[in-house]
């Protein structure tokens, strides 16, 4: 009782939310609570943040068809764009949802850098909107959430240079309704530079 009413409290104190939000997870942790996935979409979803990121970080060279059917559930609430590999699935309707497993910063800008060498783009001619026109994630998330513990992954490395970044050290496995809303009160009284 006490718990949902502290969770009612921090809710009506929000004024401010992040449009974006970016969630990195453990591989570990994306196993042990395959659900956690669909419950953090449907608060977002119920604060009418629009715009959800997972990144699952993974050092697997294959992703098995089970785990990935633990993720494509997302697809019942959200538009959900899963990416793995080399492969991306568009599935469903409502919230954007994307969730990238294994896929790392020094990959898409790696990428990013072959389709415009593969394009023939003239170096002289290169801007930073053209290098995000040609990044897998096109946008920059306000907020950056790292459950577990205080280290990043290499995800989102051009993407999040502006972002506010929360680290929570509650696991992904644990992480409650209030430990999110504690994030995103902490991003209500941030004040954004955006590098200056």
């Amino acid at each position: 009782m006490i718990h949902r009413f502290y969770e009612w409290h921090l809710t009506r104190k929000l004024m401010t939310l992040p449009e974006k939000i970016c969630f990195m997870i453990a591989e570990q942790d994306m196993e042990d609570v395959p659900e956690k996935i669909c419950e953090v979409t449907s608060w977002c979803r119920d604060l009418s943040i629009n715009s959800v990121i997972f990144h699952i970080s993974t050092s697997r060279p294959t992703i098995s068809e089970n785990y990935l059917d633990e993720i494509r559930i997302l697809a019942t609430i959200a538009h959900l764009t899963l990416l793995y590999g080399d492969m991306k699935e568009v599935l469903g309707t409502g919230i954007d949802v994307t969730v990238a497993v294994g896929l790392s910063g020094r990959e898409e800008i790696t990428r990013c850098i072959r389709s415009m060498g593969h394009a023939h783009v003239d170096p002289d001619t290169v801007t930073e909107e053209m290098i995000e026109s040609y990044l897998t994630f096109p946008y920059e998330p306000d907020l950056v959430i790292k459950t577990g513990g205080d280290h990043l992954t290499d995800f989102l490395i051009w993407q999040s240079v502006y972002s506010e970044l929360f680290f929570s050290d509650v696991n992904w496995n644990y992480f409650r309704k209030v430990d999110f809303l504690r994030a995103l009160r902490d991003y209500q009284f941030r004040k954004r530079r955006f590098g200056k």
